[in-house]
């Protein structure tokens, strides 16, 4: 048996596992996300906040964190720096005085327009064609909900 033979068969060998894959595919990712994200004053998870506010404004903090897969603890303090910067403000629903909204202030709307010469970047950077990058996404977005749903059993 070779040497990479065995490396293939090993079940517990780090490049055969996909977390790690993951994972470091991930911490590079944000790496790359990094020097553009700074230009425009956010961090990374402040980033997929504004994303979120970008589709749907004037949502309640649970919702943004359903769609982020981030529990309130994680998520109040990125809302609070969000706020401290000026885009977005924090206000309790009339309905429901439980629950907070999240409304995006104009300076939050006008990053939108900053923000949207990121993606075209992360292609570039990524050496992967758009249809490649989709594909890619696709499967994540399927191995996500399937492990979801283990975890929800």
């Amino acid at each position: 048996m070779t040497k990479k033979t065995t490396k293939e068969t090993n079940l517990l060998a780090l490049d055969n596992q996909i977390c790690f894959a993951l994972y470091s595919t991930s911490l590079a990712l944000t790496k790359t996300y990094k020097p553009l994200l700074e230009e425009l004053g956010l961090t990374y998870p402040q980033y997929l906040v504004m994303l979120v506010l970008w589709e749907h404004d004037d949502v309640l903090v649970k919702d943004i964190g359903s769609a982020l897969f981030l529990d309130s603890g994680t998520l109040t303090p990125l809302l609070k720096r969000l706020e401290g910067s000026g885009l977005l403000i924090r206000r309790r629903d009339e309905a429901d005085e439980r629950q907070v909204r999240i409304i995006l202030t104009q300076q939050g709307k006008q990053l939108q327009k900053a923000a949207s010469t990121i993606p075209p970047q992360i292609l570039c950077a990524s050496g992967q064609t758009q249809e490649t990058l989709i594909a890619l996404r696709q499967q994540l977005t399927e191995l996500r909900t399937q492990l979801h749903t283990e975890l929800n059993n």
